[in-house]
């Protein structure tokens, strides 16, 4: 990696319809030209869904930039070199992926689809945790001194992170 540019982080999800988006936006946001955020998944549904899009509008995000696109686009030789890939959901965690250029560090930092929830409003307070739950998630990657830590540190830190708060803190203590 590179203090030249920003660090580009690449969030997948099965269909790249919720959390992932989410998961984008949030870093984003958060990262403040640090970062470089990115969204996938494996079998894109096609469009992102209607109670994410409306949860990031109404957190202030522009939601025009969102699609549900396929990881394929960011395997191609043209694709932007990728510093981390996060996946988000399990089903994305255990397929094979397409070789990333660049090798950047992974790490799975599961969530539940707040998609599957059962009830229009039981569904966007679901949504609303799992924005939560990213942006912690978010906060402590943003903490970490990615600059002094070699792969093998990040890739343990990275774990740590999606592993839960206990964990988290343990990884910012790493360095």
């Amino acid at each position: 990696m590179t203090e030249s540019r920003a660090y580009r982080v690449l969030f997948l999800c099965t269909a790249n319809s919720a959390r992932s988006v989410l998961a984008e936006a949030a870093l984003q946001r958060a990262g403040a030209g640090r970062f470089e955020a990115f969204s996938a998944g494996s079998t894109p549904r096609g469009q992102v869904n209607p109670v994410a899009l409306e949860l990031l509008a109404a957190e202030g995000f522009d939601i025009s930039r969102f699609r549900s696109k396929s990881w394929d686009e960011f395997a191609a030789p043209v694709a932007p070199e990728l510093d981390f890939i996060i996946t988000l959901c399990d089903s994305a965690a255990g397929e094979a992926c397409p070789v990333w250029p660049g090798r950047p560090v992974s790490a799975h930092w599961g969530l539940p689809d707040p998609a599957s929830v059962e009830g229009e409003t039981a569904q966007r307070v679901a949504f609303a945790d799992t924005l939560r739950a990213i942006e912690a998630r978010i906060a402590n990657l943003l903490q970490l001194p990615l600059e002094k830590l070699e792969a093998g540190e990040l890739q343990h830190c990275l774990a740590a992170i999606g592993a839960g708060p206990e964990s988290a803190q343990e990884a910012q203590e790493h360095d």
